[in-house]
């Protein structure tokens, strides 16, 4: 739910209002009961707290770096061997 600011218009009184979004806007003033009107705020911006919020959540993270197998070692003298 969201917080609406208001200011009087007879006593200069500013306040926030925590209301739905589906409520009414407030009429009267809490202190002197006079008109109010709805003003406009900023809102609440999003706050990254901590280091690296991007690079240790959301970061894609590279492939591991593949290397080429190299041909399986036969021993030589093992083959010439049985060829004898």
């Amino acid at each position: 739910m969201p917080t609406y600011a208001y200011e009087c218009r007879k006593c200069g009184h500013q306040f926030d209002e925590f209301q739905s979004i589906s409520a009414p806007p407030l009429k009267r003033c809490p202190k002197c009961k006079g008109a109010v009107a709805r003003m406009l705020t900023v809102g609440g911006g999003i706050i990254f707290k901590g280091s690296g919020f991007y690079q240790t959540d959301y970061k894609k993270t590279s492939a591991p770096e593949i290397k080429p197998s190299e041909p399986a070692k036969t021993d030589s003298s093992a083959s010439s061997e049985k060829t004898k």
